[in-house]
């Protein structure tokens, strides 16, 4: 029997599906350093922690499709710190995650064969969104001579077509660490409004900036296009609290938060527990983000330092998030990677890194890249780059 069009053209995803190799190492007794996900090791705020510990009801029940209020209360409040002063609930919709978010605004925003321009290389899952909400995802390349950082109008423009529905980006970005500056983002707000699309911006890492880099939310724009700006948002990596699984939808444009709100109530809620957790977002210690960005800058400055001595390898310093994409000495990455996994290891030990190519749609590129994420301790991420420089020297293609 046959499965859809749409199981057959769902892609793998780059970050997971090295696993089944994870877990065969594991068994012969091999500690592996987690390089490939994004799942911080970062202690969750205790105020949010204490909402499971105490929890004193005998039944869990469906909290409300717009989003439990606790959540959105704290929610706006959070925005209007940032300066969106005039930010209400009914700006806001609760998902299930960042990810939920992207699939929900692809689905409202464009119809079948419709089209998205996206910077590559991009958050590998967009390629999944894309295939379920059958938007065609239209890459414009970025370099990392210049860390990733936005091409020249020209080339941005000639892209744009009569199927383009919308421009997004990931700002601070996944997997390069990149983020835009205002004369970036002034220019994407311009063609937008220049051919009528809407400007979908993932700000999943915004707490995460360094060396007087701020990141600049889409939502400072509102003012200008108000219609065409939606911010997709989540709790996931701020708080550490990933398997939380909450974001958030944010626009100004009515008729989009109607839109959402059905899918909303079809998928009845995201989690009750979760959500009153995450509304103790308010009550988090103002030093809590400044003490976890100084422990990123900290792991990155570590990170960076070690693989510049490991010859052949090309990377340049990330600007926010906690990724960056690392060229190698290899024909295939991916090849490299599985190998680190099924023949590696030294004294007991080896690392799990994320092969770029699938953070690539144009077919090619990214095959001897890989991105690493910097989520764990820097002793760890010391000894990870030790043990890639000796897997890189005993490697042959």
């Amino acid at each position: 029997m046959k499965l859809s069009d749409v199981a057959g053209l769902l892609p793998a995803s780059p970050i997971r599906k090295l696993v089944p190799y994870a877990h065969a190492a594991k068994k012969n007794g091999i500690h592996i350093y987690h390089l490939n996900i994004g799942d911080p090791d970062i202690e969750t705020p205790e105020v949010m922690l204490d909402v499971i510990l105490h929890w004193k009801k005998k039944t869990i029940s469906y909290a409300d499709s717009h989003g439990q209020h606790e959540l959105l209360k704290s929610l706006v409040g959070y925005y209007q710190r940032l300066g969106h002063e005039h930010l209400t609930i009914h700006n806001l919709q609760v998902t299930a995650g960042g990810s939920e978010g992207l699939l929900w605004t692809m689905l409202t925003v464009a119809n079948s064969g419709d089209e998205i321009l996206v910077f590559e290389p991009y958050y590998a899952n967009y390629n999944s969104f894309s295939v379920l909400a059958r938007v065609n995802l239209v890459p414009v390349l970025t370099h990392i001579e210049n860390g990733f950082h936005l091409p020249k109008p020209e080339d941005i423009e000639k892209k744009i077509t009569k199927k383009t529905k919308g421009i997004l980006i990931c700002n601070p970005g996944n997997p390069t660490g990149t983020v835009y500056t205002k004369k970036e983002l002034d220019l994407l707000v311009r063609l937008a409004k220049k051919h009528h699309l809407y400007l979908l911006s993932d700000e999943v890492y915004r707490e995460f900036t360094y060396d007087g880099t701020k990141a600049i939310s889409m939502l400072e724009y509102t003012h200008q296009y108000p219609e065409g700006i939606i911010m997709i948002d989540s709790l996931s990596k701020r708080y550490s609290i990933c398997g939380a699984r909450l974001g958030v939808l944010v626009s100004y444009n009515k008729e989009f938060m109607d839109a959402v709100l059905k899918f909303a109530q079809s998928r009845l809620s995201a989690g009750f527990i979760d959500q009153l957790m995450a509304a103790k977002l308010s009550d988090v210690p103002r030093d809590y983000f400044r003490n976890v960005n100084n422990e990123y800058r900290e792991r990155r400055d570590v990170l960076y330092e070690h693989l510049h001595k490991i010859p052949g390898v090309y990377c340049r310093k990330p600007e926010g998030a906690f990724y960056l994409i690392v060229k190698l000495p290899v024909k295939n990455a991916e090849n490299f990677a599985k190998w680190l996994l099924t023949d590696f290891h030294d004294r007991k030990e080896t690392v799990m890194i994320a092969p770029a190519q699938g953070f690539y749609k144009s077919q090619g590129l990214g095959v001897d890249e890989v991105r690493i994420a910097y989520v764990i301790n820097k002793k760890s991420l010391i000894r990870s780059a030790e043990l890639l420089k000796k897997a890189l020297k005993a490697y042959k293609d």
